[in-house]
């Protein structure tokens, strides 16, 4: 597993306890210092079955500068929406689990955590 992850960020923190706790391997990657390319998000969106405006955090001020709460949310926009997300890494919401049996999940709640840690204990057995 890989988790995309914010060190100062309360939710990576618990993230990374909840796998400790139940003994998941895992790698960190610190998206703010190796941003991700256009194309490695895209197939993030991919795996977590997800657009791009469902992970952005539009209350950022780099969210805000862009005007981004305005933007439309449809195909047509999706490229923009990833450009300003890789432009501004910030804007991506976190922890990000990507899972060693080709899923991903959003690890901002103890079900999620639950679930990434009951898929990587199957995907070993």
């Amino acid at each position: 597993m890989e988790i995309w992850h914010n060190p100062a960020c309360s939710k990576s923190a618990a993230a990374r306890a909840a796998m400790d706790d139940a003994r998941v391997p895992y790698r960190l990657r610190s998206y703010l210092e190796r941003p991700p390319s256009a194309a490695e998000l895209t197939e993030v969106l991919r795996r977590l079955g997800a657009r791009p405006w469902d992970v952005c955090r539009t209350g950022e001020p780099a969210a805000v500068a862009r005007g981004m709460a305005d933007w439309p949310r449809d195909d047509a926009a999706a490229p923009r929406w990833i450009e300003a997300m890789v432009a501004a890494p910030e804007l991506i919401q976190r922890p990000i689990l990507l899972l060693d049996d080709g899923g991903a999940l959003l690890g901002r709640t103890p079900q999620a955590l639950a679930e990434a840690a009951r898929r990587a204990a199957r995907a070993d057995g």
